[in-house]
């Protein structure tokens, strides 16, 4: 990559990472369904004014809609709320590639690969110790991590219904970004009117003051917006192999920036969990090309 996109490249993963950061910020002052639901129109209103909607069936992008906006982040903010750390959410949340992998194979005939079994066998192992060190570190609810697994699953899924609307050829990324948040805040407003209440609502709005509003505006604009355009627009100039990579500093700048804004602090086995994590995607991201090159040298005379 030309210097312009690496730095355009780090300035979305740092977006992405803080982004996590934000969210939890944006909890202290609101309720997480009717974040969800204000962040997602936001995103729609005014970009549809402005974007063409894209070339695709309503039910695919309802399909969008559901997953990767609404049920994603309806459980991630719901899992934060319930006590799930920043830093650990934006790790967790990288369970996403474990999902696409199984969704890959239940849904569209694609068996795992070696180094992508091995992603599964490692990271699912690095994530039972997260779990299991959640009641006994005091700094994750179950419930939390357990919904924030949810929220992968819901990410997971979405990817696979990304990918059939990307093979018709005719979607535009940010055409599907911007129409799909169109979904989401119709049941995040019902979910909150249901669970949070009217008066809570009421309260949160009339009282919305200069954070919360900073909260909003960097959730629609900074972490969706500006970052799937620049994401799209990099995925169109290079390939999977040289981007998909840098995505894993993501949970690494969460997890920075959790420790040094929000003193989330984690233990030794904690630590462990997370290595074995980012050990997994590390084989899933790089284990294919290690492996021609394998072959490769072994046909060379």
């Amino acid at each position: 990559m030309v210097l312009r996109d690496w730095l355009l490249a780090l300035m979305v993963v740092m977006a992405w990472g803080f982004n996590f950061i934000v969210i939890h910020w944006g909890l202290d002052t609101m309720p997480p369904m009717l974040l969800g639901g204000l962040r997602f129109a936001l995103v729609a209103f005014p970009a549809i004014l402005f974007i063409a909607p894209p070339k695709i069936a309503l039910k695919w992008l309802f399909a969008y809609g559901i997953t990767i906006s609404f049920g994603q982040f309806a459980l991630l903010f719901a899992g934060m709320h319930l006590g799930m750390p920043a830093g650990l959410a934006s790790l967790v949340l990288q369970a996403q590639v474990l999902f696409t992998l199984l969704f890959a194979a239940l849904l569209m005939g694609e068996p795992p690969r070696l180094e992508q079994w091995l992603c599964i066998l490692v990271a699912s192992a690095g994530l039972l110790v997260l779990a299991l060190q959640g009641g006994d570190a005091g700094n994750m609810s179950l419930i939390g991590f357990v919904l924030t697994i949810g929220a992968a699953a819901c990410w997971g899924l979405g990817n696979i219904i990304n990918r059939h609307i990307g093979s018709m050829g005719s979607a535009n990324l940010m055409g599907l970004v911007v129409w799909g948040a169109l979904i989401p805040p119709v049941p995040f407003f019902i979910l909150s009117y249901y669970l949070e209440g009217a008066a809570l609502i009421e309260s949160s709005l009339t009282g919305l003051g200069v954070k919360s509003i900073l909260v909003l505006i960097y959730l629609a604009f900074v972490a969706t917006i500006f970052g799937y355009r620049v994401w799209g627009g990099l995925l169109t100039r290079y390939s999977p192999g040289v981007v998909a990579p840098l995505t894993l500093l993501v949970p690494v700048v969460g997890l920075l920036f959790a420790e040094r804004l929000l003193n989330e602090t984690l233990n030794s086995l904690q630590w462990f969990g997370i290595a074995m994590v980012m050990l997994g995607l590390g084989i899933n991201l790089f284990g294919g090309r290690l492996r021609q090159k394998a072959a490769q040298g072994k046909t060379l005379p």
